[in-house]
């Protein structure tokens, strides 16, 4: 069968009610990213200046804290504890690169 109804030939399309119906569909956006993983590596491998101790004490409280801020739908404030984490952990890795490549050239 198909998923309509066959209209009636009698029927005319000009007797028929013109409306239009419309379905909101609301999309759950993804929860927050935490980047907790990154912040433990960055913690142990590269901390500069304590960049990855503070990456991954503010990854550790963002998965909470975020969960709370989504369920009061406060979204923007949910994702700002985990960019602030992601900034750390870019920060710091940037500069251990900037290390590792002075090292290397001092080095040689």
């Amino acid at each position: 069968l198909p998923p309509y109804e066959v209209m009636p030939a009698d029927v005319s399309m000009e007797d028929l009610p013109r409306s239009t119906t419309v379905r909101m569909v609301e999309e759950t956006p993804q929860p927050p990213r935490d980047h907790l993983v990154w912040s433990l590596f960055t913690t142990l491998y590269g901390n500069f200046c304590c960049l990855g101790l503070l990456a991954a004490t503010d990854s550790a409280s963002a998965s909470p804290q975020s969960r709370d801020r989504k369920v009061l739908g406060d979204y923007s404030g949910a994702l700002s504890y985990g960019s602030t984490a992601k900034w750390l952990n870019i920060v710091a890795l940037v500069i251990n690169i900037i290390i590792v490549i002075v090292v290397i050239t001092v080095v040689a």
